[in-house]
């Protein structure tokens, strides 16, 4: 069962390169709404910090759920015909 665990370097390259997507996008948008790119990337500094942690926390979080468990809890009924 502990191939089916990532570890938490994994968990981590994750979260960074998504945050790096999110965080490009935002800084974006801030810049085209405000015009502003020191408010923009700064914006976006604050936010990839703090989603980056959120991110992993949550990455984590579900490891510690065993496989299977949200299924005991929400059966997959059968389609009826």
């Amino acid at each position: 069962m502990s191939d089916l665990k990532e570890s938490h370097l994994r968990s981590f390259l994750k979260g960074l390169t998504w945050r790096i997507i999110a965080t490009s996008t935002l800084i974006a948008i801030a810049y085209f709404k405000t015009g502003d790119i020191s408010f923009a990337l700064e914006l976006g500094a604050l936010e990839f910090v703090i989603k980056l942690v959120i991110y992993y926390l949550h990455e984590r979080a579900w490891l510690l759920v065993p496989r299977g468990t949200v299924r005991t809890i929400i059966p997959n009924k059968p389609k009826e015909d």
